[in-house]
């Protein structure tokens, strides 16, 4: 079983679906056991997301942004 440093170190690869079918299924075996983990895969997961909503243009009004952003955030709960 992996260590969780040696997961953390595959998360990236692991959620752009990088690994190889063994390394995916050590990485799974982990997370059954490990809730510290999973924590830091959901977390990797809403990042991720919320990177995919950010405008890639300078916003003008924060405030504004970080509104919608909350917004999108609880569409998808």
């Amino acid at each position: 079983m992996l260590t969780c440093k040696e997961q953390v170190a595959r998360s990236s690869d692991y959620l752009d679906g990088q690994l190889t079918f063994r390394e995916r299924l050590m990485v799974r075996h982990h997370l059954m056991f490990c809730p510290n983990c999973r924590r830091f895969i959901r977390q990797m997961r809403l990042m991720q997301a919320t990177l995919k909503l950010m405008p890639e243009e300078p916003v003008s009004d924060a405030d504004d942004l970080a509104t919608r952003l909350a917004a999108e955030r609880l569409k998808g709960q």
